[in-house]
């Protein structure tokens, strides 16, 4: 989370929104062979937990259960040039999105990870707007049972607020510290390839 607090938000919907539409993101735990991290599909349950799989030969997999770990979603992002300031005496920054979540995992038993596999395939199914989205619902009985064997699924809670230690810590970096130069940073960005960090400035950096 960035240290400066013109960059946080405490909109709990926007952080839900965030994993809704990018529903990918990377965990991280301390393990005995070392700090891991997995990069895997989120899931909000929209009750303060996060669910996600591993495949069983994952590293992670042998040691997160039990333990405090860090999940992390990368939103939008994009350089900003100092030559896009009326003050030319600044320096290049990032402005990006970004969404840090943190508590106590466990695993979840196969029904629990079947609900998870199926929600998290039909809300990406229906995002390709397609007549013919693919369900488990085609396949045999038999190798179903074999590649949800291979996976291991698991519940994050986050039950506190920002800066507690199990906490939602969004990071919206959008040149909320130069109010004066925003305008043109978001002009520059949606002419320079990136209109939808530039959308976000002008809607989100208020």
């Amino acid at each position: 989370m960035h240290p400066n607090p013109a960059f946080r938000s405490e909109d709990r919907a926007l952080c839900e929104a965030l994993i809704e539409e990018i529903g990918f993101g990377m965990v991280f735990a301390q393990t005995p062979d070392g700090p891991c991290v997995a990069h895997v599909p989120l899931w909000s349950t929209g009750d303060s937990t996060v669910q996600f799989h591993l495949a069983r030969a994952n590293a992670l997999a042998r040691h997160i259960s039990g333990t405090e770990a860090l999940a992390v979603v990368n939103g939008l992002d994009a350089y900003v040039s100092p030559r896009w300031y009326a003050d030319r005496e600044q320096v290049p920054t990032w402005n990006y999105v970004a969404l840090e979540l943190e508590g106590p995992v466990r695993r979840i038993e196969r029904e629990g990870l079947l609900a998870h596999l199926r929600v998290v395939v039909e809300r990406h199914e229906a995002q390709l707007n397609t007549d013919d989205a693919w369900s488990f619902d085609g396949m045999p009985a038999g190798k179903m049972e074999r590649l949800v064997g291979g996976i291991i699924g698991f519940l994050m809670e986050v039950r506190a607020w920002l800066m507690e230690v199990r906490a939602w810590r969004p990071t919206l970096k959008l040149s909320q510290n130069k109010p004066d130069e925003r305008d043109g940073v978001a002009d520059a960005l949606e002419a320079h390839g990136s209109p939808a960090l530039a959308q976000l400035m002008k809607s989100l950096a208020t």
